[in-house]
């Protein structure tokens, strides 16, 4: 299904916009950091974001795709904590995952399981397409199986422990197969001019902090 969703040609306009994105999402990503990407598909976030640890896991086997530096872990999302250390990650970044789980209740427990993960203090970054914004479109890919909006994300995210730190409801356009643009310096200026937000976004960022005090 993804080899015939994403071409080559595909992944390269997805990793243009990808190196805008990742250059923007750096404010949340301390350099000292230890990064987890989950479901990194071909890294196009994790081999650009700076920091001193690169973690990736994805169900499927993409080493090919990933820079040397990054450690690939194979696995499912819901199975992290056997194969992930505990308090192990200052960040795990999340980008276009949760809806394939199959229910709400699915999606409280991989928030948590990430909340196991990440060290007192650590913070999650979820960018998430919101189906109150994208409407019937969100049913276009076949494996979208549970409605999120950023109201049920954030609320699924304090169920699992975290404190909102930022939730911006309207941040990029829906899919970069999308009218969003590929050319890497327009992607630089809509990410600076954010009154387009609200007018092109349809996809929510929320950003959590595991609490310091939290085991």
């Amino acid at each position: 299904m993804y080899a015939h969703r994403f071409s080559d040609t595909d992944a390269a306009r997805k990793h243009a916009v990808w190196t805008e994105l990742s250059r923007w999402l750096q404010r949340y990503v301390p350099l000292d950091a230890a990064v987890l990407d989950l479901a990194c598909d071909r890294g196009a976030f994790i081999n650009q974001i700076r920091a001193a640890e690169h973690w990736a896991v994805d169900v499927r086997d993409v080493r090919q795709y990933l820079d040397p530096m990054v450690r690939f872990v194979q696995s499912d999302g819901l199975s992290l904590r056997e194969s992930m250390p505990r308090h192990s990650m200052d960040v795990v970044f999340v980008s276009n995952y949760l809806e394939h789980l199959p229910s709400a209740a699915v999606v409280i427990e991989q928030l948590k399981v990430l909340f196991d993960v990440l060290k007192p203090g650590g913070r999650l970054i979820v960018l998430q397409p919101n189906i109150r914004l994208v409407g019937g479109a969100y049913w276009d890919f076949l494996d979208h199986r549970t409605p999120l909006t950023d109201r049920s994300v954030e609320e699924a995210g304090q169920t699992a422990g975290f404190v909102t730190e930022e939730l911006i409801t309207r941040f990029i356009p829906y899919t970069t197969k999308s009218r969003f643009p590929q050319n890497p310096w327009v992607v630089r200026a809509y990410l600076k001019l954010r009154p387009l937000w609200p007018v092109f976004g349809q996809q929510s960022l929320y950003v959590a902090r595991k609490p310091a005090s939290a085991g």
